[in-house]
């Protein structure tokens, strides 16, 4: 039996394939994934996201499975063995971005009390299903994805325009985007 996939599903990679199944648009509340996942959202600016993906392990290994506090503390010297190491997209701004970010997440959890409470609070804790009968006509910004990435420039968060931060609401399962006949769209 054929199951039905959003457009943008590579059949031919399985990588892509499991993220689409098993990941994207799933409701996502773990800090440390969230955190995870916004980072590498910044880092396909420019590149397509499965550029990214296939890094994911990289990153992890490189920024120490995303601990917001010892990522939040990095120096030069950790951006040196970051991009020394291989293991990642060899972006100077881009891995600094990553750095700035997580400093400014620890004020978004102080304020908030977690990075889980800011995004989903945008939301009112409740995923925005749309109706997107093909992948290619579906939105890529939205008035919340503007709203958010104001705030966040506002606050010091490098890398990031309402596209990213759209794509991170759909990633995390703050909307639910998957085209209307896919194995995956909540009903």
């Amino acid at each position: 039996m054929d199951l039905k996939r959003c457009g943008w599903v590579k059949l031919s990679d399985s990588i892509y394939v499991a993220y689409h199944d098993e990941e994207w648009g799933k409701p996502l509340h773990d800090d440390k994934a969230l955190f995870e996942l916004f980072s590498l959202e910044t880092q396909s600016a420019g590149l397509s996201w499965l550029t990214v993906l296939k890094k994911r392990e990289g990153y992890r290994e490189a920024f120490e499975g995303f601990d917001l506090q010892k990522v939040a503390s990095y120096t030069s010297i950790d951006i040196d063995r970051i991009i020394g190491s291989g293991l990642v997209i060899k972006s100077r701004p881009k891995i600094e971005a990553i750095i700035t970010n997580a400093k400014c997440f620890l004020d978004i959890v102080k304020e908030f009390g977690s990075i889980d409470n800011y995004f989903w609070g945008k939301v009112g804790g409740v995923q925005i299903v749309n109706d997107v009968p093909f992948y290619k006509d579906a939105i890529c910004t939205s008035n919340i994805s503007d709203e958010i990435t104001s705030d966040l420039k506002k606050r010091g968060f490098k890398f990031i325009g309402s596209t990213t931060i759209y794509a991170f609401m759909q990633a995390c399962g703050m909307v639910d985007d998957h085209e209307n006949g896919c194995i995956c769209k909540k009903k």
